[in-house]
């Protein structure tokens, strides 16, 4: 069995080399620790999901367990598959934590860790619990935007607010809020998603005062506030006026970050290099996806694409290309792609050729063997679990500095 030490990997990180990290453990032990860009796949998934995390064949991957003895026969089931460059960790997991490098709880947890970062940095405005639930009750001019996904969004929501995904905000926000006069709150089920989403409307320049809900649907509950259920409030279509002025403020912010813009004869350059993995995702919510979408590109709605990069995109130092009918949400996502260090583009056009129609590729969803319960999923999470989540967000600068492999930047 070929391995591969830890120092090597870090090295590789630190390069900007392509690697793919991957823990062979369940999703619960996973989320206990792990380093910072690991991504978790069981054995029993690889079959499953190999071909589409990992594109290329030959692109550098590291197994690693804790012990349990997973890693040769997962090694054979990817080179069965035809993944010629796979090594084992040496030492797994202990192998990293011997070797001095820091690990990380949680899942998605350099998304979250990002998401801090861009707070610490940028000092994103928050409102707390109580502030948010009097402006409520004294009906303030006030528009609460959930950011979360849309089954999330209904299974628990904030009172009077509307689901706006990530990606959609500075789409949307302008024709829920037309009064600059009138305060915008963003929210989420914890802090990632309502930092990145209130920062993303503050970069975009919107005239409004935004604000995050501080600690998301975890600080309202533990404020002792009731949420609601089943709501099924979405944000209006916009017309062509607005979404031309979506795109001029995302496309603007795009630019700071440093994305680049190609065309499809660029795209189709991009894609010949098999020298270097290639993700392609169409950032739109998946009713648009489905009604047309550009052969080859795989549906990952933006701010979900930002929050659980790992999942979509494991093989770090990969190339992503983002598309989007409209412009604004890809050149949003990209931005705060570009910032997690990912060498970033956006496909102008593409729309206007052949376009196929339904779910796309995709993989059958998991079971819930192994699963992590995560502290703010549902509505029935014990209120020592989502504090001590919560006490972990408020860490992760730290760790960050700490593993010093990140290569994030902030705009």
């Amino acid at each position: 069995m070929s391995s591969i030490t830890p120092a090597a990997v870090r090295h590789a990180l630190l390069a900007r080399d392509e690697i793919a990290i991957v823990d062979l453990r369940d999703e619960h032990s996973f989320a206990q620790a792990h380093p910072l860009f690991a991504a978790q796949l069981p054995p029993d998934r690889i079959a499953i999901e190999a071909a589409l995390r990992f594109p290329r064949r030959d692109v550098p991957i590291t197994l690693y367990d804790d012990g349990e003895g997973l890693v040769a026969a997962a090694q054979d089931t990817f080179r069965a598959l035809g993944f010629a460059d796979v090594r084992a960790l040496e030492g797994g997991l202990a192998g990293w934590r011997d070797a001095g490098y820091e690990l990380f709880a949680d899942v998605n947890s350099y998304s979250k860790a990002f998401g801090e970062l861009v707070e610490h940095r940028r000092r994103t405005p928050s409102l707390s619990a109580d502030e948010v639930h009097a402006l409520i009750e004294d009906n303030a001019d006030i528009a609460i935007l959930d950011a979360r996904r849309f089954d999330e969004y209904a299974t628990m929501s904030v009172p009077t607010g509307t689901s706006v995904p990530g990606a959609e905000l500075v789409l949307s926000a302008p024709a829920i809020a037309p009064d600059p006069d009138t305060l915008i709150i963003v929210n989420c089920a914890g802090r990632t998603r309502s930092i990145i989403g209130t920062q993303s409307l503050v970069n975009a320049g919107l005239p409004n005062r935004v604000a995050a809900l501080r600690n998301g649907t975890i600080g309202w509950t533990l404020a002792g506030k009731a949420l609601d259920t089943g709501q099924q409030r979405r944000a209006p279509e916009v017309d062509r006026d607005a979404a031309e002025q979506a795109r001029v403020r995302a496309r603007q912010v795009s630019y700071r970050a440093g994305v680049k813009r190609i065309d499809s004869a660029s795209l189709a350059a991009l894609s010949g290099d098999s020298a270097r993995t290639l993700y392609r995702f169409d950032v739109r919510q998946p009713e648009a996806y489905a009604a047309q979408h550009i052969p080859g590109f795989r549906n990952a709605p933006g701010g979900q694409l930002v929050q659980e990069t790992d999942h979509f995109a494991p093989v770090r130092g990969a190339r992503i290309v983002l598309a989007d009918d409209l412009g604004a949400r890809a050149d949003m996502t990209a931005s705060w792609l570009a910032q997690m260090g990912w060498e970033v583009y956006v496909l102008d056009g593409g729309f206007d050729g052949a376009t196929e129609r339904g779910a796309g590729p995709g993989f059958a969803p998991r079971g819930p063997e192994g699963r992590y319960k995560r502290p703010y999923e549902g509505t029935d999470n014990a209120a020592q679990a989502m504090q001590a989540y919560l006490d972990w967000e408020y860490g992760l600068v730290d760790q960050l500095a700490r593993d010093g492999t990140h290569g994030f930047f902030v705009i």
